[in-house]
């Protein structure tokens, strides 16, 4: 009787030590799943979204938010690997996906196309860039750009920094208050998608350092060199976010004013930090480089005619 009772203890013990050891298991893989906050953004121009999460311990599916569209957004604390989900009714299929940190809600669309009316050959005529920006690419700065887009900050902002065969810089906003509000929000660098090479016509933001994107963007110029094009992306916030549509080599960038060359010390081309100046657009610009080009307008495509029908 002694014997069984003294086996009895023994596996009493052991089953003792294995469930608390599956415990520590479970509670270190809890722990290895962390806990995050997702912003989900919706970019479609018209489209509003039902967020759900994926419950697949139970199989259920539990609603979270209605997003608004056009850059409507929501955040919700959840963990790694947890699935969210949402259908579109306009192509008809849900959508499922494990966020990473900040998820830009589209479905089946791709890119979102965004037209700018520019001046050319020194505001003797004018031309469109028509821009397809691809979210997928650069969720974060696709999004940041479709905001300011929409809030009209590059209305009337100058073509700053114009090279053949390197870039056309701009981004600095004709209203000083505006530049200096935007200029102080900048936005967590995007980890680069497949790997995306630059080739002339594709956007990216100009930046100071890691996590330094706010509002400055600069377009490939047809004619770069291969080493230049290989040399974008290096750094961590060049990350192509959309491109000019048809042929670059004839369209606006070749029509913009370039003679000035680049900035200094590299050229004697407007000073950024000149611009962001109280007097940047009422004095230093139009006096010192009155053959600039500029922006005049910048809207989403397909929102223009959404618009048109509210008004009336």
């Amino acid at each position: 009787m002694a014997g069984a009772f003294l086996l009895c203890s023994v596996l009493l013990f052991l089953c003792a030590i294995a469930a608390r050891t599956v415990a520590n298991d479970n509670e270190q893989q809890q722990r290895q799943r962390q806990r995050r906050q997702v912003t989900f953004v919706n970019e479609l121009p018209n489209a509003q979204i039902d967020l759900y999460w994926e419950n697949h311990e139970t199989g259920g599916r539990k609603f979270e938010d209605t997003i608004d569209p056009r850059g409507g957004f929501l955040r919700v604390d959840t963990y790694d690997g947890h699935e969210f989900s949402y259908d579109i009714e306009s192509d008809g299929e849900r959508h499922y996906f494990q966020p990473k940190g900040f998820a830009v809600l589209l479905g089946s669309t791709h890119c979102i196309q965004v037209r700018c009316d520019v001046t050319t050959y020194s505001r003797k005529s004018s031309d469109t860039f028509n821009i397809l920006v691809k979210p997928y690419w650069s969720p974060r700065g696709a999004s940041r750009f479709l905001e300011l887009v929409r809030s009209g900050y590059y209305d009337g902002v100058a073509l700053n920094r114009v090279v053949p065969g390197f870039l056309t810089q701009f981004g600095i906003a004709k209203d000083p208050t505006v530049r200096n509000h935007w200029g102080k929000l900048a936005i967590v660098d995007d980890l680069p998608f497949d790997d995306i090479p630059f080739q002339p016509g594709y956007l990216s933001y100009a930046g100071s350092g890691i996590d330094s994107r706010t509002t400055e963007i600069f377009i490939v110029m047809p004619g770069v060199g291969q080493e230049q094009l290989d040399y974008f992306g290096e750094n961590s916030w060049e990350t192509p976010f959309g491109l000019l549509e048809g042929n670059v080599e004839e369209s606006a960038l070749t029509k913009i004013y370039s003679g000035h060359g680049d900035m200094p010390p590299w050229g004697k081309g407007p000073e950024s930090s000149r611009i962001y100046d109280e007097d940047g657009y009422t004095t230093y610009l139009p006096n010192a480089f009155p053959l600039l080009d500029y922006i005049d307008r910048c809207y989403v495509v397909d929102e223009v005619d959404t618009d048109i029908e509210e008004e009336l």
